[in-house]
């Protein structure tokens, strides 16, 4: 079982491979890779596919892929909409819906509205996909032992068993994580930090600022599974006059609400946020956008000096803050930092976008299918 598991990772993690390399990858011979391979495609669970022939001396190799025809809901709860993705084992989003919310959704809403979506699925676009697990990615603090949300403010959510909910009302075993966490599992994986062993990564989101921390390759979550809760620290500002208030954290002061109410926005994605801010020439805004760039850039050299990463990625508003001019904050970053800690390090902004938090959820919920192929998916 576990060369299986094996064999289905790296097909799943680095797309399709070709006989010849998953023998070079593994250490196995070539019939147990043929054998492995004829198992897992009995299952449903990888595909061959003709390779590009271009470029190839002799009689190339076919290439093995993850089945698209499986896959995963993920679902993003916010205080503004509801994200709810199928995403496929090769990784591509077959479907996606924003359902925007004047109101906030309660644990019970989430599950509702995720159950319908998947019963419009499976019944319209996505009828013949294997949908095997569900994956949610909550801005809150969530037990690592079972899912639980101790808290998530800003939907005013406690001590909710939304992954239960989301199971009974969908019939889909259901991983709930923070956001934020999966977020950096997406970027380590597939996105800016791929390849990159000791990663801090900060989500910007309607919720406030979340943070992953990997060390060694590896998520830390914390002994409860809290780890990461960048958004609650207090942070230092060189000038007063930066700071909105006594003792507010840096999700107060470094604030997507508040970048939205500087372009007259009430609401809005990302990508909304970001042409708003790009047409804008408004004073105030400017003025808005310097101020959370000197404390997000003071924020950014603690984290750096504490924990001593490869790399910082920026997801979410923090990115859409960052590119206004990546030198300039990574230069305030540099002139904070200890200079034996910033040897080596680079800031990037995401580059999995507004798919990041879903992609990481859909990671989440393939993890039993990817630890043991053949208990989620009999022979």
């Amino acid at each position: 079982m576990a060369n299986l598991a094996r064999l289905l990772r790296l097909v799943h993690l680095e797309g399709p491979l070709s006989r010849a390399v998953l023998t070079a990858r593994t250490g196995l011979n070539r019939s147990t890779i043929g054998d492995l391979v004829a198992e897992l495609a009995g299952a449903g669970l990888v595909l061959e596919q003709d390779p590009d022939p271009s470029g190839s001396v002799g009689r190339p190799s076919p290439l093995v892929a993850a089945d698209p025809a499986v896959a995963v809901v993920a679902a993003n709860p916010e205080v503004d909409a509801l994200t709810v993705a199928a995403v496929g084992f090769d990784r591509r989003i077959r479907a996606r819906v924003r359902i925007d919310r004047d109101e906030l959704l309660s644990p019970d809403e989430t599950a509702d509205l995720v159950a319908a979506q998947v019963a419009q699925w499976r019944e319209g676009e996505l009828t013949g996909i294997r949908i095997i697990a569900a994956g949610l990615a909550v801005p809150g603090t969530v037990r690592a032992a079972d899912g639980l949300v101790r808290i998530a403010p800003h939907l005013q959510w406690k001590d909710a068993a939304v992954g239960r909910l989301v199971e009974q009302a969908t019939g889909l075993p259901t991983i709930v994580g923070n956001d934020a966490n999966m977020g950096a599992v997406a970027e380590h994986l597939f996105g800016a930090a791929r390849g990159a062993d000791d990663v801090i990564y900060l989500n910007g989101g309607a919720s406030g600022i979340g943070g992953g921390i990997i060390i060694d390759g590896m998520l830390v979550s914390g002994a409860g599974g809290y780890a990461g809760e960048f958004g609650q620290s207090r942070p230092a500002v060189s000038d007063p006059a930066d700071r909105l208030s006594t003792g507010a954290t840096l999700e107060d002061e470094v604030s997507r609400r508040r970048l939205l109410a500087a372009v007259g926005l009430h609401s809005g994605d990302e990508a909304g946020l970001a042409s708003a801010m790009a047409a804008s020439d408004a004073p105030a805004l400017a003025e808005e956008i310097a101020r959370q760039r000197r404390i997000l850039a003071t924020a950014l050299a603690n984290v750096v000096n504490a924990l001593n990463p490869t790399v910082v990625v920026l997801g979410g508003f923090l990115a859409t803050l960052a590119a206004q001019n990546l030198p300039e904050l990574v230069a305030d970053v540099r002139a904070q930092s200890v200079p034996s800690a910033w040897e080596g390090l680079e800031i990037r902004p995401a580059t999995l976008a507004d798919d990041r938090l879903l992609i990481g959820a859909a990671e989440a919920a393939f993890g039993a299918l990817l630890r043991d192929p053949l208990a989620v998916i009999p022979r």
